[in-house]
């Protein structure tokens, strides 16, 4: 028998993304980002955010249907971020998934978008084991997941107390004069430091702070560091050794992400660890987590950088497996939630 067919939709931020998926086999994938026009501000400006979805919504999915050479009468479900995300994003999205629920009669399932980043990566890897741990991190979420069912049982186990990991790198790109987004910047200039020549704090991994917040995050204090490091050579006139020190920076985030997340793995029996989010990109957080996970025989599944990002595919990922679940779908009146919890998988 055939699986049913998902149409997945994603607006939480900047990209409009529209994506097929049967089962767990991806039939196309369209995004549509506005990032080039918010660059010139040095962040995302949320009105423009929307009004880009809302000139991208239907094109995108159009050209979804078109490569999958289906059409909205062959869709069986679809699927919509409810959150979280920027409100007037989320909106959008929500309020076209609507429309094409009522108007088609398919049913709606309103899910979490950071569920969606580990969800992906069944499109790549094929089905996750029956429990596994997932670290999430991107610009806006940093969250590490104990997974038994993506559908029907995540539990948070910890999360970033301030800056998520993706913040934490835009913001030291502008302290070293680099273009927005400063993530990809910052990576690769790192890649031409030393990672031993500055060592920069670890947050939350040392002493009580690491026994009252063993799987918790934050990089305020990363920030700050770096933030006087640099400042003090442009207060002496120096020349700032900016890729020693992003190389630095690189080495204390990845090295925190991947002890907290190895060591989640370790407690909790697991022997799968999914990286997912658009800061899983990242080289050096790829290359330390394969090193360390073979050393505790842990198997690291992050999906290709093109499914790190914001994406169609993660929401019909998650829609699919809820699909194959049973579990009911969402009415036509589901509210976004711009702070969803991660104990909602589904609205």
């Amino acid at each position: 028998m055939t699986e049913p067919l998902i149409l997945g939709i994603e607006t939480s931020c900047d990209e409009t993304g529209a994506a097929l998926v049967r089962g767990r086999e991806l039939l196309a994938d369209v995004t549509a980002s506005s990032m080039d026009e918010h660059a010139r501000f040095g962040g995302i400006v949320p009105e423009v955010a929307s009004r880009a979805h809302l000139e991208a919504f239907v094109p995108t999915i159009d050209a979804a249907l078109d490569a999958a050479h289906v059409t909205l009468d062959d869709v069986d479900a679809i699927a919509v971020t409810a959150g979280p995300g920027l409100v007037g994003s989320l909106t959008v999205g929500a309020a076209g998934a609507k429309a094409l629920a009522l108007a088609t009669g398919k049913p709606l399932y309103g899910v979490n978008h950071v569920i969606g980043h580990a969800a992906v990566d069944e499109l790549v890897h094929g089905a996750f084991p029956e429990r596994f741990v997932a670290l999430v991190v991107s610009g806006g979420h940093t969250s590490l997941l104990l997974v038994t069912d993506i559908a029907t049982d995540v539990v948070e186990l910890g999360q970033t107390l301030d800056d998520a990991a993706g913040e934490a790198f835009d913001k030291v790109g502008r302290l070293l004069g680099l273009p927005y987004p400063g993530g990809p910047y910052v990576d690769k200039l790192s890649q031409t430091g030393d990672r031993g020549a500055i060592r920069f704090p670890r947050g939350l991994s040392t002493g009580k702070d690491k026994a009252r917040h063993p799987y918790d995050f934050s990089f305020s204090g990363l920030k700050t560091a770096v933030a006087r490091y640099v400042e003090g050579y442009e207060d002496r006139g120096e020349e700032v050794p900016a890729a020693d020190v992003a190389a630095g920076f690189s080495e204390a985030v990845a090295d925190v992400l991947t002890r907290k997340a190895l060591a989640a793995c370790e407690v909790h029996g697991c022997d799968t660890l999914v990286v997912g989010g658009g800061f899983s990109a990242n080289s050096r957080l790829r290359d330390l987590a394969a090193e360390r996970a073979a050393e505790h025989g842990v198997t690291v599944r992050i999906p290709p950088i093109r499914f790190c990002t914001d994406n169609g595919a993660m929401i019909a990922a998650l829609g699919s497996a809820l699909v194959r679940s049973g579990a009911a779908p969402s009415s036509l009146d589901l509210p976004t939630d711009s702070g969803m919890p991660l104990q909602t998988i589904r609205v």
